[in-house]
């Protein structure tokens, strides 16, 4: 047995003399192939590479898109200032946003971001002055982005987000209300109250509904009462007919929320304060009080049962968030109904701190 072996061993088809040169060639062409396997492994090791472990579990590092080019062709033309196009640039970096562009377009997302990145400042702040003065950058350039963003394109009731605020509009007045639903077969609101009684409505009345998209763009409905709900966890409900006759309006410059806040208000006279060309504003010492219906960083809407007449210059306060809101403002103009008139306020002159509160109230970031 060991003698056949040994013969198939020696047959000239399985055997050849090796040359030199034949494993020089071999041994590089070997080099090489190993050469190449081992970038290969090493490249996908780094593509591997841990941000961070949480215990035993290794999370893999994101792979990203994010760089500081894509973020200022995303901004480009917004008629953001050098500080709030740093601001933009950590928002996007810390939510690890990967389509910056994406996120500019989409109100919703644009939110988580800015939400996120208001926490962070907070908790990262050296002071409170230095947590003022970088959420004031952070709210500057978010309503920048407000006032650039395209609106919702709403061509129907059917398309009227669940919860949206509204003003519901019968017989000359108006009643904020918020949409509970726009599925089924009609849209239904909340029943708009006056001094807190529902209004008197009947079914077939003619109404109007106006409401703002999230990108702040107005939207108008003329539609009529189709019934009456008073069963349910919402309260009284008016059910309306759908409608795909909207007609859209401006969009306002600052996002407003409906809202419903104590608030205490003075009267301020401007004096003579004897020097040439100079004058003062002294505050009243009487104590108004009223309801806040609405609310942007440009000015409010109060609910109250004092006679204030148009022109007239107020001192507002209310507080949010264990912060006391104050800002000097003036009544535009003023709706009375009933025992009750609302005034449509203009803020002239508010502090920094009572302004970031404003904005997060307005936006929402409240649940940290």
């Amino acid at each position: 047995m060991g003698g056949v072996s040994l013969y198939l061993l020696q047959l000239p088809q399985f055997y050849k003399e090796t040359g030199i040169s034949d494993v020089l060639f071999f041994g590089i062409g070997l080099g090489f192939v190993i050469a190449v396997f081992t970038i290969v492994n090493l490249r996908k090791a780094k593509s591997k590479s841990p941000i961070f472990t949480r215990g035993t579990v290794t999370v893999p590092k994101p792979e990203r898109k994010y760089s500081k080019s894509s973020i200022r062709d995303a901004a480009r033309d917004i008629g953001l200032n050098k500080a709030q196009k740093k601001m933009l640039d950590f928002v996007m970096r810390n939510d690890n946003a990967t389509d910056p562009g994406e996120s500019l377009r989409t109100p919703e997302l644009l939110d988580r971001h800015f939400k996120r990145a208001y926490r962070t400042l907070q908790r990262s702040a050296r002071s409170e002055e230095d947590a003022q003065e970088k959420i004031s950058v952070l709210y500057s350039t978010r309503n920048i982005l407000e006032a650039v963003m395209e609106g919702n394109n709403i061509s129907s009731t059917r398309q009227i987000p669940d919860k949206t605020d509204a003003i519901f509009m019968i017989n000359g007045n108006d009643y904020p209300v918020k949409v509970i639903s726009a599925k089924g077969n009609h849209l239904l609101v909340e029943h708009p109250r006056n001094m807190g009684s529902p209004v008197p409505l009947a079914q077939n009345t003619k109404v109007s509904l106006s409401f703002f998209s999230k990108s702040s763009k107005g939207f108008s409905v003329e539609s009529r009462v189709a019934g009456l709900l008073n069963n349910g966890p919402e309260g009284p409900r008016v059910q309306i007919f759908h409608s795909s006759q909207i007609s859209g309006s401006s969009k306002r410059r600052f996002r407003r929320r409906h809202i419903s806040i104590p608030a205490t208000f003075y009267f301020v006279r401007v004096e003579e304060t004897g020097s040439r060309n100079k004058t003062r504003m002294v505050v009243d010492r009487r104590k108004l009080s009223g309801s806040i219906m609405d609310i942007s960083i440009g000015g409010c809407s109060i609910l109250t049962k004092a006679s204030v007449p148009s022109g007239t210059r107020l001192k507002i306060e209310f507080a949010q968030d264990k912060t006391t809101v104050a800002a000097l403002g003036q009544a535009l103009r003023t709706n009375r109904n009933g025992l009750d008139t609302v005034m449509h306020i203009k803020f002239l002159k508010i502090s920094r701190k009572s302004l970031n509160a404003i904005n997060t109230l307005v936006f929402d970031y409240t649940d940290v």
